[in-house]
């Protein structure tokens, strides 16, 4: 069988081979990049909504204290619909205890605020608890 270009051999399509090697090796290397970018920014969310997530346990807190400080120490639920703590529930415990101190009765308060976003197992799912202790003596 005789060449039909002169000057050219038969291992014409020899490069093909590292050609392809480049171009799966260059697409696994993006598939990386891409993974870790996503990875970060899964990361990034679910920090941002932890954060949310003190901060309507915190509210949970300063709602119960105002409400035991107040006469109405009592356990509730806080359906949070206001700016970035939307969608947030907060299970708010409250329990208080009477003490005396130099004849005159105080009470002294444990709050317990569990705050709450997305479904359990969910990829948005977070949850805080925050607990304080306070009493009502000013002196």
């Amino acid at each position: 069988m005789k060449n039909e270009f002169p000057g050219r051999s038969r291992r014409g399509g020899f490069a093909l081979v590292p050609a392809l090697f480049l171009i799966v090796v260059v697409a696994a290397l993006a598939a990386v990049a891409l993974r870790m970018t996503v990875g970060q920014q899964q990361t990034a969310s679910l920090a941002l909504q932890q954060a949310r997530a003190l901060a309507a346990a915190r509210a949970g807190i300063d709602w119960s204290a105002y409400r035991a400080l107040h006469g109405q120490c009592a356990n509730g639920t806080l359906n949070l619909s206001e700016a970035a703590l939307s969608g947030f529930t907060v299970v708010v415990s409250c329990s208080a205890t009477s003490y005396t101190d130099g004849g005159a009765t105080y009470q002294s308060f444990l709050i317990a605020a569990t705050a709450s976003y997305g479904l359990y197992g969910g990829p948005d799912y977070v949850r805080r608890v925050v607990r304080a202790s306070f009493t009502n003596e000013t002196s």
